[in-house]
C-alpha cells in the first residue's frame, strides 16, 4: 500500500505539472494585413532634417513656448490624474501576483480556567470558593494555497501587466496632448496680438484719412459724403478689436489652466508681444510603421488589447476545478516554554467544481472573447485614426505654406496699391471710395496673412502630435513592457 508521504509527493508532482498549462489564448501582436497598414503614406512632405521629436516644440526656437510646456508638464492635473492611474495599475499588478503565493496566518491566545466549589451558606445564599484554576497558552500557524492548475492566476498577472503599461502609454498619450495644447493655444495668444496690432495700426491710418476727409470739406474740395465714409470705415475696424481682446484673453486662460494655475497667473507674462511661431520648413515623416511605434496610444490600445486576451484565460480558469491546499500547525502549554508540549498539525487538499450556476460562467467567458474583439477593433481603429492624422497634416501644413506664401504676394501689393491711393487722394487725383477699397484690401490681405503664419504654425504642432511626438520611451520599459 501506498504511504502517505508517496500520495503527498504524487499529488505535489501533478499539481506542478498542472500548473505548467494554462487556459485561453496565448497573446501575439497583430501583424501585417490584419491591421491594414500600408508601406507608404500618400502624401508625402519635402524632405526635412531629422528632428527629435521628443522635445518638438524647441524647433519654434521660443523660449516662452518651452517654458510654459515645462510648466504644464509638471503641473497639469489630467497628467497627475494618469500618474495616479498609474500607480494603481502598479499596485493592481502587485495584487495579482500576491494570488499566486501561499496565504500564512499566525494566531495566538491565552486561556484562564477555575473550578468552584459551594464553601457554605451565607444568609441563605452558597458561597463559592474558587478550587483549581487552569492557564493554557496556545499559538498556532495556517497556511493555504490555491494551486494556480489552469493558470487562472497567471492569466490574471498577464491582464494586469499590460493594463499597467497602457496606463503607462495613457499617461505619456496625456503628456503629448497637453504639451499641443499648450501649443495651440500660445499660437492663438500670438495670432490675437498680431492682429490687433494690425487693427490698430490701421485705426492710426484711417484716423489720419479722416483727419484729411474733414480738411477737405471744409476747404470745399470734397462733400460730407468723403467725411461719413471715412468715420464708417474707422468704426468698421474698431469693432474687430473687441473680439481679437477676447480670443487673446481666452487663449491665455486656457494656457494658465493647463499649466496648473489660476486662468489669470500668466496674462502679465503673455501680453508681452511676440511674434507668432515660426518652424522648420521640412520635416521627416518617415513610415507608418515609424509612425504606430512612436504614438503612445497607439501602444496604449495594443497593450489594452493584451489585457483583454489575458481576460479570457481567467474566465475560462473559472470553468475548471480548484484546488486548495491547507496546512495547519498548533501547539499548547500551560506556559510559555511548554508550547512544544503538544503540538499538532494538518493538512488538507480539496477540489471545488461549480456544478450547475445557470450558465453564468460561460457567459463569462464569451463577454471576454467579445471584450476582446471589441479591443482588437479599437486596436486597429486607433492606427488608422493615427495614419489619417499624419495625412490630414502633411496636407494642411503644405496648403498653409502655399496661401501664406500666395498671402505674402498680396500683402506686399496692396500695400502699394494703399500708398499709392492714399497719395493721390491728397493730391485731389482720386476719389475716397477708391482709398477706402485699398485701404480694406491691405487690412484684410494683412490679417489674413497672419492667420496663414498661425495657420502653418498649428498644423506643425498637429503634425509632431500625429508622428507621436512629445514623448521618449521610460527607461522603465524593456520591448515597451514594464520590466
Amino acid at each position: 500500500m501506498m504511504t502517505r508521504c508517496g500520495q503527498r509527493r504524487i499529488l505535489l508532482g501533478m499539481t506542478l505539472l498542472l500548473c505548467g498549462c494554462a487556459a485561453g489564448p496565448n497573446y501575439a501582436p497583430p501583424q501585417g494585413t490584419a491591421l491594414a497598414v500600408p508601406a507608404q503614406y500618400t502624401l508625402h512632405l519635402a524632405p526635412g532634417a531629422p528632428v527629435d521629436l521628443a522635445v518638438w516644440w524647441s524647433q519654434f526656437n521660443d523660449p516662452l513656448l518651452t517654458d510654459l510646456i515645462a510648466r504644464a508638464t509638471a503641473a497639469n492635473l489630467d497628467i497627475a490624474v494618469s500618474a495616479a492611474r498609474l500607480r494603481q495599475a502598479h499596485e493592481s499588478l502587485i495584487q495579482a501576483h500576491a494570488a499566486q503565493l501561499p496565504t500564512l496566518t499566525g494566531s495566538a491566545g491565552e486561556t484562564h480556567t477555575a473550578e468552584y466549589a459551594k464553601a457554605a451558606v451565607v444568609g441563605g445564599i452558597p458561597q463559592l470558593a474558587e478550587n483549581q484554576a487552569f492557564d493554557s497558552l496556545s499559538a498556532g500557524l495556517a497556511a493555504s494555497w490555491q494551486a494556480d492548475v489552469f493558470g487562472g492566476n497567471r492569466r490574471s498577472a498577464e491582464a494586469a501587466r499590460a493594463s499597467m503599461a497602457s496606463s503607462l502609454f495613457n499617461l505619456v498619450a496625456v503628456r503629448t496632448s497637453v504639451a499641443g495644447e499648450v501649443a495651440t493655444n500660445y499660437i492663438d495668444a500670438r495670432l490675437a496680438q498680431a492682429r490687433l496690432a494690425i487693427a490698430r495700426d490701421t485705426l492710426r491710418t484711417q484716423d489720419d484719412n479722416l483727419d484729411i476727409a474733414t480738411w477737405r470739406l471744409q476747404a470745399g474740395l470734397a462733400s460730407s459724403l468723403d467725411q461719413e465714409q471715412a468715420r464708417a470705415q474707422r468704426a468698421q475696424t474698431a469693432a474687430t478689436i473687441p473680439p481679437y481682446e477676447t480670443a487673446f484673453t481666452t487663449a491665455v486662460n486656457r494656457i494658465g489652466v493647463l499649466t496648473g494655475q489660476a486662468p489669470g497667473a500668466l496674462r502679465a507674462a503673455l501680453e508681452v508681444p511676440g511674434p507668432i511661431p515660426v518652424g522648420p520648413d521640412g520635416v521627416a515623416v518617415g513610415i507608418p510603421a515609424d509612425t504606430l511605434r512612436q504614438r503612445p496610444d497607439v501602444r496604449a490600445a495594443e497593450r489594452d488589447l493584451a489585457t483583454a486576451t489575458a481576460q479570457i484565460g481567467v474566465a475560462q480558469a473559472q470553468l475548471y476545478p480548484a484546488l486548495t491546499l491547507t496546512a495547519n500547525l498548533t501547539s499548547q502549554g500551560s506556559h510559555f516554554t511548554g508550547l512544544t508540549d503538544l503540538v499538532t498539525s494538518t493538512l488538507f487538499a480539496g477540489l471545488a467544481q461549480t456544478i450547475f450556476d445557470g450558465g453564468r460562467l460561460r457567459s463569462q467567458v464569451r463577454a471576454a472573447r467579445a471584450n476582446a474583439d471589441a479591443a482588437f477593433a479599437t486596436y486597429k481603429h486607433t492606427i488608422l485614426s493615427g495614419l489619417e492624422d499624419v495625412e490630414n497634416g502633411v496636407q494642411a501644413l503644405e496648403s498653409a505654406k502655399r496661401e501664406q506664401t500666395a498671402l505674402a504676394v498680396a500683402r506686399d501689393a496692396s500695400n502699394n496699391a494703399a500708398i499709392i491711393a492714399r497719395s493721390q487722394y491728397r493730391s485731389g487725383l482720386t476719389d475716397f471710395v477708391t482709398l477706402t477699397q485699398s485701404e480694406q484690401t491691405l487690412l484684410s490681405a494683412r490679417d489674413q496673412l497672419a492667420a496663414a503664419q498661425a495657420a502653418q504654425a498649428s498644423a506643425l504642432v498637429q503634425l509632431y502630435l500625429a508622428l507621436g511626438g512629445g514623448w521618449q520611451p521610460d527607461p522603465a520599459l524593456h520591448n515597451g513592457k514594464p520590466l
